[in-house]
């Protein structure tokens, strides 16, 4: 699947410092969801559907990817 990241606005966390190891993400005009690492933008990235990245987000609220 190609999608285009031409226009894409990366942001982080506003809890991450500026020196932190963190993931960037971009809400894309596709209406996917893009994730890369900070530390390296230029390598690979995830994209998501905006139903995944919203299952995603309610799994982490709801503690479903936390540790035993």
């Amino acid at each position: 699947m190609f999608v285009d990241l031409s226009g894409a606005r990366w942001f982080k966390s506003s809890r991450s410092s500026a020196g932190s190891e963190c993931v960037e993400v971009a809400h894309l005009d596709s209406g996917h969801v893009g994730v890369r690492d900070s530390k390296n933008p230029g390598g690979g990235l995830l994209v998501f559907t905006s139903s995944e990245w919203d299952a995603f987000l309610a799994g982490a609220r709801d503690g479903e990817y936390d540790r035993p």
